[in-house]
């Protein structure tokens, strides 16, 4: 078999190098970071119940600051694991706290907006 041009490359119109993608995702990080904090105790004041045991742990014992406190260690680990990975790959580390903290905003949303 041979290609023939038979298979097309489709290019963004940008150019991302991984840097670039990784502050992207840093930027990705804080607004979600801010998203599921917000959304978490809006859910909670309208009588949501936190369904992660630890974040529940810490909001129940510290409150906002347990919560914050939750968040920079997660943060810290991340920044912490992230010297060594090679420049390629880093984009990885604040992909791996914007994915989950954003889907827990959209999941917040929903939940408060079952009961409002």
């Amino acid at each position: 078999m041979s290609s023939d041009g038979a298979y097309s490359h489709h290019r963004i119109p940008v150019d991302v190098t991984p840097a670039g993608l990784e502050r992207a995702l840093w930027v990705l990080v804080a607004l979600s970071l801010v998203g599921d904090i917000v959304t978490t105790f809006a859910g909670l004041h309208l009588g949501l119940a936190e369904s992660n045991p630890i974040a529940r742990s810490a909001i129940d014992g510290y409150g906002l600051a347990g919560m914050i406190a939750l968040k920079a260690f997660a943060i810290g680990v991340g920044l912490a694991c992230r010297p060594v990975l090679p420049e390629a790959y880093r984009p990885i580390v604040p992909a791996g706290l914007a994915i989950p903290w954003t889907i827990a905003v959209g999941i917040n949303l929903y939940m408060i907006s079952t009961v409002v």
